[in-house]
């Protein structure tokens, strides 16, 4: 076993791999970059070095900083993780020829199956099952229309040396197809250096079926079974589970013996996850194979109670597998929920800022190694309360998984956790998390890649009225809050004796009432609080409640009429966060005191939802176009961001070029209606 081993790579994989390595007494070496000086996985390994600047490019995809920050601290092994330089062939070449164990596939598994095309026949000649296509190396633009025409539409635009879902395009007419094809071989040129794409019969109401399997420098190679993928947001996963609901056992075998004969036609080694796309009548296709460790791994560790890495780490030691075929069995569900910081509101729209708060759901241990544990909630995260999430890297927060006896466990621990997850300082998904594991085709396992767009309607309902309870803890925190700071006042006061310093809303006579505002988006909220000898009373919408708070460390306790609620309140500046009751509520503290900051007009202004690169300028100065128009492309944390013309209008003027590097909120274009 090795002494020591690099990680090349950052956030939560790095710490993933960190923690196995270190359960096994093997020093872990980070490598980051100036963004990621003090990232969480930087402070749990043993060395780190430094590699270069804060985009990818400069540092995490610079296959020589890396490879010398493994010679100059001795490490014998190379961890690529998953993502950037993962499934590079030319990086893995480069650890062979420095005397480093890439911890990965042989170079010719990677060269084999890092060309989609290539893949594809490759497959074709080994009998499975492929979806019809063309996946071969004629990239005109022309002959490709015509092949798309051919298969019949809609077919689907895939990157061939893609994955993740970057450079991915579902086409549904002839006439959409060469705007497609240009922004789809744009993503796939900026992600992967290669612009290349296949075509394919895009299947209407497909599962996507992943085989986990391993195999050894033995000749061994094993199946740890299936993750069901379905459920998908733009090309990418949101949840994951395993087993696949619905799996008959032969059909199982049937799909683990298609993916072991895959590896095995390349002679892959170590951990590798076979593709497929699966009809609802069971049929399946080969889609791809992806040569590293996939982010959904843990809900295969949490059936098998197997670690994963620890395989990984063993097989490149020359090790042969820790388990037979005969002797892996599932244990119980597991689910995993990509925790990210998106405005799924806004087509997913990825958001930046400060974890000011980041308070997971307990986590209960969950040996990897050993047993599965039996209340099974899992938080792999690489980023803390304090961290920022930037524009330079995918936006994740953590993985959330757990573990059930049985799917409906599984589910129901899920919804939970997802209730008691708190973060502050930047968008989240959790709350559309919540609403797609609890809806009626998830919770009942019909699944397929179109599930979330097929469901908006339940998915992404209508903003619904404020609870009375809600308001009655903001309240509560707004008092605390004034409490406190009437209380520094007074202990700084000179007549500390005089009841005029409590502000407390003390009376000589009669009660005290005070209005006290929120806005929540463009709506505000009065409540109206009244305070007496005996009792206090709010009165929201019009209906009066007697009213009593309590609070400690951060937990709230109100009790309104007849109800008792408690939850939390995170403060950001004047913004009450408010969680509970599995919900949260964002509400602004209207200070009738503090004067309104000048609102900056938007009549005319296109300005930059989040810091990122132009990729692409589609309209020129004096160029009239129609409401919705493509005016911008924007690439900001490896995706494509349209920016459309809002109206009927003209340019006026187009302020940056392509190339250029844009802050969030900057004006992009002037435009006139």
């Amino acid at each position: 076993m090795f002494d020591k081993i690099l990680i090349a790579n950052r956030g939560e994989i790095a710490c993933r791999v960190a923690a196995t390595a270190a359960r096994l007494g093997i020093r872990t070496v980070a490598v980051y970059s100036d963004a990621d000086a003090h990232a969480k996985h930087v402070a749990v390994c043993d060395e780190a070095v430094h590699v270069g600047g804060a985009a990818a490019r400069e540092s995490y995809l610079r296959i020589d900083a890396i490879i010398a920050a493994a010679k100059a601290t001795g490490a014998q092994a190379i961890h690529p993780g998953y993502g950037f330089l993962s499934e590079n062939e030319a990086f893995a070449a480069a650890c062979h020829e420095a005397g480093i164990v890439f911890i990965g596939p042989p170079v010719g598994a990677i060269h084999a199956m890092g060309s989609k095309s290539a893949a594809k026949t490759l497959m074709e000649g080994a009998a499975v099952p492929l979806v019809p296509g063309y996946h071969g190396d004629n990239q005109d633009a022309a002959f490709l229309h015509a092949r798309a025409d051919e298969i019949g539409y809609p077919v689907l635009l895939k990157a061939s040396a893609g994955g993740g879902g970057k450079g991915m395009r579902v086409v549904e007419r002839s006439e959409e197809f060469r705007a497609a094809l240009a922004s789809c071989q744009r993503e796939a040129a900026s992600s992967f250096g290669d612009e290349r794409v296949l075509v394919e019969k895009y299947l209407t109401r497909p599962r996507h079926i992943e085989i986990q399997v391993f195999a050894d420098t033995h000749g061994n190679c094993v199946y740890l079974f299936e993750r069901d993928c379905s459920v998908q947001r733009r090309h990418q996963k949101v949840l994951e589970e395993a087993p696949a609901p619905g799996m008959p056992e032969a059909r199982r075998r049937a799909m683990g013996e298609a993916a072991c004969n895959a590896a095995r036609a390349v002679g892959y080694v170590g951990a590798g996850t076979v593709e497929f796309i699966a009809n609802q009548d069971g049929s399946f296709y080969f889609m791809e194979m992806n040569t590293r460790l996939q982010v959904e791994h843990p809900v295969t560790e949490m059936i098998t109670g197997l670690d994963l890495v620890e395989w990984q780490l063993r097989v490149a030691a020359g090790e042969l597998l820790p388990r037979k075929q005969d002797e892996l069995r599932i244990h119980g569900h597991a689910l995993e929920a990509r925790i990210y910081a998106e405005n799924p509101d806004n087509n997913f729209l990825p958001s930046t800022g400060t974890l000011s708060t980041l308070r997971p759901p307990a986590a209960v241990q969950f040996e990897i190694g050993g047993t599965t544990s039996p209340t099974g909630v899992r938080i792999d995260s690489g980023v803390r309360e304090g961290d920022t999430i930037s524009p330079f890297y995918d936006p994740m927060i953590a993985k959330l998984i757990v573990w059930g006896q049985d799917r409906d466990e599984a589910l129901a621990r899920m919804r939970r956790a997802l209730g008691q997850y708190r973060v502050v300082g930047v968008q989240t998904n959790i709350a559309f998390l919540g609403r797609l594991v609890a809806s009626e085709p998830f919770a009942g396992a019909d699944l397929d890649t179109g599930l979330i767009e097929r469901h908006r309607d339940t998915l992404f309902p209508a903003a619904t009225p404020v609870p009375a309870t809600t308001l009655a803890l903001a309240v509560a925190a707004q008092l605390a809050r004034e409490t406190i700071v009437g209380f520094r006042k007074y202990q700084d006061s000179i007549d500390r004796h005089s009841p005029w310093q409590l502000a407390t809303g003390w009376r000589l006579n009669g009660d005290y009432q005070r209005t006290l505002s929120f806005d929540h988006g463009e709506t505000r909220l009065d409540v109206v609080l009244t305070s007496g000898a005996q009792a206090s009373t709010l009165t929201v919408d019009g209906q009066t409640y007697p009213y009593r708070y309590a609070h400690d460390a951060g937990v709230y306790r109100v009790t309104l009429g007849e109800r008792r609620v408690q939850g939390h309140v995170d403060f950001e500046h004047e913004t009450a966060h408010v969680f509970a009751d599995g919900q949260s509520w964002t509400l602004r503290w209207h200070d009738p005191l503090a004067q309104a900051g000048a609102q900056e007009g938007g009549e005319g202004r296109l300005t930059a939802p989040m810091p990122g690169k132009v990729i692409a300028v589609l309209a020129a100065p004096g160029t009239k176009v129609e409401k919705g128009a493509p005016l911008l492309v924007m690439e900001a944390m490896k995706m494509e961001h349209t920016i459309s013309a809002p109206a009927d209008g003209e340019i006026e003027e187009v302020l940056y070029a392509v190339g250029d590097q844009v802050p969030e909120g900057a004006q992009l274009l002037a435009f006139k209606r």
